[in-house]
């Protein structure tokens, strides 16, 4: 489904993204995770083309997104995506912002993105809030709806960009829920998170990353069972983040 073949990436002489490679199947659910400034949040970022890279390539289901002939717009129709920060239109109520871009992209009318936006809000529990503004819900209820709102567009995949670490602990729990369920639904993902339990959990492989190089890609029982046999870098960030 996603196939990323030796990505580098530069801000000016800086290098953030060191010959990274991995690949992900239909229905895997990858996490990416690493000490902060590791580059996990760009790599992430380049599968749907919201961060240019200069060097390899990335080809998203047969369709690269380096080939100056590949409509990105379209391309990124196809990849949902939720952010740190929801990335909701304030001025807009919560079924506005389901159906926006199934209108404006996907050419839907408004009854068919209505009923699709509604039928996605109802799946992550927030039926009741569809009249709503954004600045009406709680963080955790927001991050309900910006993945609502991705699920709206039928993604062949869903990227995730630390999705809870803007939350308060309480709300953590909902949102990690709905991945949980899209997880067990099948849905491709790729997540950047810091939350090890969902990792364990829900994971097949962990990807680690540490200054913008992919040190660990392995399945998850290899990484959290057997930490003697990961890199140094790797070993010391699971001993800071399991002894608690």
């Amino acid at each position: 489904m996603i196939d990323i073949k030796n990505v580098s990436k530069w801000y000016g002489s800086f290098q953030v993204l060191t010959d990274c490679t991995t690949s992900i199947q239909k229905g895997d659910v990858v996490v990416v995770c690493g000490p902060s400034g590791s580059g996990k949040s760009t790599l992430v970022k380049t599968v749907n083309a919201l961060e240019p890279f200069q060097k390899g390539d990335i080809v998203v289901d047969g369709i690269s997104i380096s080939d100056p002939k590949t409509d990105l717009p379209k391309l990124r129709s196809r990849v949902g995506m939720v952010f740190q920060n929801f990335e909701l239109f304030p001025h807009l109520s919560v079924t506005e912002n389901l159906t926006i871009a199934q209108v404006k992209v996907l050419n839907r009318s408004l009854d068919e993105a209505k009923t699709r936006g509604l039928k996605m809000l109802d799946r992550v529990g927030l039926m009741a809030h569809k009249d709503k503004f954004p600045g009406q819900l709680s963080g955790g209820q927001q991050q309900r709806v910006a993945i609502a709102r991705a699920l709206s567009m039928d993604p062949i995949v869903m990227l995730f960009d630390e999705p809870t670490s803007a939350l308060d602990p309480e709300m953590v729990g909902e949102v990690l829920d709905v991945m949980v369920q899209l997880a067990h639904e099948g849905m491709t993902m790729m997540c950047v998170t810091h939350e090890m339990g969902f990792a364990r959990k829900v994971s097949h492989r962990v990807i680690f990353m540490d200054a913008g190089k992919i040190v660990e890609d392995c399945r998850k029982e290899e990484f959290f069972g057997n930490p003697d046999a990961r890199s140094p870098r790797a070993k010391d960030f699971l001993s800071k983040i399991l002894q608690h």
